[in-house]
């Protein structure tokens, strides 16, 4: 389902991605309409798809995950077998944070968030008792300087 995106939309999609825990009120007064419409076109976004889920953003160092790797994996596999293998060994894993599949000299790049280096060990251990890999690189992330999960939306 296409959905049309108006510059009122737009505003609605930056204060959700800004705090999706404030309310339809305060959401209403900040783009400058009222309850009603704004619910309606949340609803509509949400069933075309363009809002995906609603959320909490944790912070990862203050529940104990000071560790963030990551993962550069090449392999000599890419049958369809092996990559649902693969594919379910990430998924199953609430460590990985994320999983792209790259053009170029590395394969896989995994963001992995975990409490220390035995814990990414345990992980590693894990990940490769399950499927085959050629090579892993871990690289780990000395100071996050920007994370966001907000999309450029322009309004």
């Amino acid at each position: 389902m296409t959905v049309r995106i108006d510059g009122t939309d737009r505003k609605i999609l930056a204060e959700l991605q800004r705090d999706a825990g404030q309310s339809l009120d305060e959401i209403a007064r900040r783009v400058g309409s009222s309850k009603t419409p704004v619910w309606n076109r949340i609803r509509k976004m949400k069933d075309a798809g363009v809002i995906k889920q609603q959320t909490f953003l944790l912070d990862a160092e203050a529940l104990g995950y000071e560790a963030c790797f990551f993962v550069l994996i090449r392999t000599s596999e890419h049958e369809a077998d092996w990559q649902a293998k693969f594919l379910k060994a990430l998924q199953d894993r609430p460590e990985v944070q994320e999983a792209h599949r790259l053009a170029g000299d590395i394969d896989y790049i995994i963001k992995v968030r975990v409490q220390n280096a035995r814990a990414y060990d345990k992980f590693y251990q894990a990940l490769i008792s399950e499927v085959r890999v050629h090579n892993v690189t871990a690289l780990l992330s000395m100071e996050e300087i920007k994370s966001t999960t907000m999309l450029p939306i322009e309004t």
